[in-house]
């Protein structure tokens, strides 16, 4: 078992029946296991020539933006759509019922940056293709990307790496 795992809250039924959210804000609230996984994260990608880091709203971001500090690179936002106040690039995915899209600053990375993705959690991987695919757009490039969790039965991390992105997370949970 992953030492992760003992700060993550697992709440049952919520946000609706059959559902176990696993609640990573205990992590974040912790003063031991926050910076102990922001260094283990750091530490994976410190010699992999990483130009910025990319987080994912919201989570994403209190992550990516310790990583990419630790690191000395720069920080990317990626919003849900209408969230940026510059020119954007604009990515539809499908949810579970209905679509939704995420949109990146135009002039956020510079052509052949080398980015790696970050947010809390991989699921069904819609989330974290449509930002792989913004920062393509950009002309960036994604070689990793790194979540918390993985809920391998819902595929996300196959669907990255059939884009050639490789994964790491610090914990796995099979059952939903």
């Amino acid at each position: 078992m992953s030492w992760i795992k003992e700060y993550v809250r697992t709440i049952p039924d919520y946000p609706k029946p059959g559902i176990m959210f696993r609640d990573v804000t205990t992590i974040f609230e912790n003063d031991v296991a926050f910076p102990k996984m922001i260094t283990e994260f750091a530490d994976r990608y410190k010699d992999n020539g990483i130009d910025k880091v990319a987080g994912i709203e919201a989570r994403g971001f209190i992550l990516g933006g310790a990583i990419a500090h630790i690191l000395g690179v720069g920080f990317i936002t990626i919003r849900k759509e209408g969230k940026l106040p510059r020119e954007t690039h604009n990515e539809r995915y499908l949810l579970e019922y209905g679509e939704d899209a995420l949109e990146i600053h135009k002039d956020a990375l510079n052509e052949g940056d080398n980015i790696l993705l970050v947010d809390d959690l991989i699921a069904t991987g819609g989330t974290a293709v449509a930002a792989l695919k913004l920062i393509e757009k950009a002309g960036g490039s994604v070689t990793d990307a790194c979540f918390i969790i993985d809920l391998p039965e819902l595929g996300g991390c196959s669907a990255l790496q059939a884009k050639e992105c490789n994964i790491f997370t610090l914990a796995t949970y099979e059952e939903l």
